[in-house]
């Protein structure tokens, strides 16, 4: 009877012990790692890790430091002193800061100071507001000021009574603006439009700002697109990222350096290169940047040659069906990277630049895991209707077997160039999806950056045409396998994703059985007339709506999801974030007051408080209960 006990005993604890499929409370428990620098001795790493807190419906964070020879990690509660500041000008003498500068009257009290109580804001131009925020007539701007025995001096505005925003609206940080080696110059990016000419111009430029002099000179005037993220070797040679095409955001991004006076293309020769983010190497002539290849995101190099009659040349450094997010530094033969895959969150590694080796340094998650069980992807590649090559994932369910039928959801990427890897999301999480029993399929569609600038470009001014045919390809060719159950199969995605997720309801033909359309365009002409970035509204849809004579305009705006909603016949449910002012509440509205009209079952889940993300922990949590519970429902 004891051994039968105990045999029980062991049994009951294995059970307790196996691994269970991922559930959304579990990846909200997972730890995010967010590398910061490396110390003043480089030699280790500082690190961040965010938790997020349903209770308390906020973000915990703590910072760490784990040597780069191996080692555990502590804890440190105050990393300002441990890495080099880097608003610090290499002489010590000066720090750079930004701060924000009322420069605009548009609330109705600034223009009415008697008027107290008015809640009015008047505006003249577009850019009256930009992803979430609505412009309150203040300008973030970059100061410097001398600096001695860790005291800051008077500050003064290097863009005085300028309209213009440094760091740029509204993903800028402090890569925006530096020091020159020297300490004699500010580089900073911004683009000197304001207003109505701000939201139709992509012209970003690198400026700099001579302290001494105090006057500023465009160190990219000739280009007309992008031109960010500037970035120095130690001998004052600038290398930078830059995009050719004005108004089109989704451009090539090639990585640019200056030298001996001229601007030398470093990745411009190779079609498939589209540059993501870089560092300098330590020798000062080796750049490591970030592309995506073949349905991941790689690291490469390339020597700054320096000759324009010969072209630069480029190495991929790694290799495998992961991520690399995000190249921290270089240390002897060695960068300390950001890693991550479909069924593993990031962590930080070591990657070997002569063997391609990586070594795992952070382990933050490496307990959760082991109680995790894996999903397996898998590479696929289909023929579509116009006989191109397209690459896919395709994501199975823990312990899948291929004699059963299983669920299956097409996921739609937004963008629209913006390219499906083995990225881990706290969101659109595949392992997550799979791990309920779903098998996901994530094509990489006509615009996807990897495959070349022709099929990254295929999308623009055609939303409606052979990128939908993808999807359709897509799911027709995975439900050639028998284990895909073509009675229980779904579309979802947001943004782009959810247009398309849109436009394939009324045009899927009975493939579909459910939908789930997150923050995605509904109405072409009502999106023109409420998003914020006109830029990319008249680039990707070939003009405007009241452009009779523009075929391509008239073309784009003719393959409108609204103008198919005579079609649908499909239970969807329709997310959207009240403060999503790229894609704003009007579309999720439109879409979910079609549906009802139409008596197709639907669902609007809206977030007031949400942008084009979901960022709160509790509305996370949510949101995915909600997106689970209508796919048990509907599929």
């Amino acid at each position: 009877m004891k051994k039968l006990l105990i045999t029980l005993f062991a049994f009951s604890m294995l059970q307790t012990n196996a691994q269970q499929p991922l559930s959304p409370e579990t990846l909200l428990k997972l730890g995010r790692v967010s590398p910061i620098g490396l110390t003043k001795d480089k030699k280790s790493l500082i690190y961040k890790v965010s938790t997020p807190n349903i209770s308390e419906n906020k973000m915990d964070s703590k910072n760490y430091s784990i040597p780069l020879a191996g080692g555990a990690a502590t804890e440190v509660a105050d990393i300002a002193n441990l890495t080099d500041n880097d608003r610090i000008s290499p002489d010590g003498k000066y720090i750079l800061s930004n701060a924000d500068v009322k420069l605009k009257k548009v609330l109705g009290k600034d223009i009415y100071p008697e008027l107290t109580k008015t809640t009015a804001q008047v505006y003249t131009s577009l850019n009256y507001r930009h992803w979430d925020q609505w412009f309150d007539g203040n300008l973030s701007h970059v100061f410097f000021a001398p600096y001695a025995n860790g005291k800051a001096g008077e500050k003064k505005d290097i863009m005085p009574d300028e309209p213009y925003f440094c760091p740029q609206q509204p993903f800028g940080g402090d890569e925006d603006f530096i020091w020159s080696p020297d300490s004699k110059k500010i580089i900073y990016v911004t683009k000197k439009e304001f207003g109505t000419a701000y939201a139709v111009s992509t012209n970003t430029d690198i400026f700099e700002y001579d302290i001494e002099t105090g006057k500023t000179k465009n160190l990219t005037e000739s280009n007309k697109g992008y031109d960010v993220s500037p970035a120095f070797n130690k001998e004052g040679k600038m290398a930078w990222l830059q995009m050719k095409t004005p108004g089109y955001e989704a451009d090539k991004n090639d990585l640019v350096v200056q030298t001996k006076g001229n601007t030398v293309n470093l990745t411009g020769h190779n079609d498939q290169i589209n540059v993501s983010s870089f560092i300098w190497g330590n020798d000062g002539k080796t750049l490591f940047f970030i592309a995506p290849v073949n349905g991941t995101e790689q690291v490469f190099s390339v020597n700054d040659i320096g000759l324009t009659r010969m072209l630069p040349r480029i190495q991929q450094l790694s290799k495998g069906d992961f991520d690399i997010n995000k190249i921290v530094a270089q240390t002897g033969d060695e960068l300390i990277v950001a890693k991550e895959d479909i069924s593993r969150a990031a962590e930080v590694y070591k990657l070997n630049i002569k063997t391609g080796s990586l070594t795992q340094l952070t382990h933050v998650n490496d307990d959760a895991y082991q109680n995790i069980a894996k999903v397996k992807s898998e590479r696929r590649w289909i023929k579509t209707a116009d006989n191109k090559k397209m690459m896919e994932w395709i994501v199975y369910p823990p312990d899948f077997d291929k004699n059963k039928k299983y669920p299956t959801l097409l996921y739609c990427q937004g963008g629209p160039q913006s390219a499906t890897t083995q990225f881990f999301s706290y969101r659109w999480n595949f392992q997550l999806i799979a791990s309920q029993g779903y098998i996901v399929v994530v094509p990489s569609r006509r615009g996807m950056p990897g495959f070349g600038t022709e099929w990254n470009a295929a999308v623009s001014k055609d939303w409606g045409g052979k990128v939908i045919q993808d999807y359709l390809d897509a799911i027709d060719d995975i439900s050639k396998e028998p284990f895909v159950d073509k009675d229980r199969r779904g579309a979802v995605g947001a943004s782009f994703g959810g247009f398309s997720v849109f436009e394939l309801a009324g045009r899927h033909q009975k493939r579909f059985k459910t939908f789930i359309a997150h923050d995605g365009v509904f109405d072409f002409v009502s999106m023109t007339g409420t998003t914020d970035e006109l830029w990319f509204e008249n680039w990707e849809k070939g003009g405007y709506y009241w452009e009779k004579n523009n075929a391509a305009a008239q073309r784009s705006y003719a393959a409108s999801p609204s103008n198919f909603v005579a079609n649908w016949d499909t239970p969807i449910m329709i997310v959207q974030g009240g403060k999503d002012y790229r894609v704003p509440i009007e579309q999720g509205q439109g879409a979910f007051q079609a549906a009802q009209l139409r008596g197709i079952k639907s669902k609007f889940l809206y977030f007031p408080d949400e942008n084009h993300w979901v960022l709160k922990p509790q509305n996370a949590l949510t949101w995915q209960r909600e997106f689970f519970g209508w796919l048990k429902e509907t599929l």
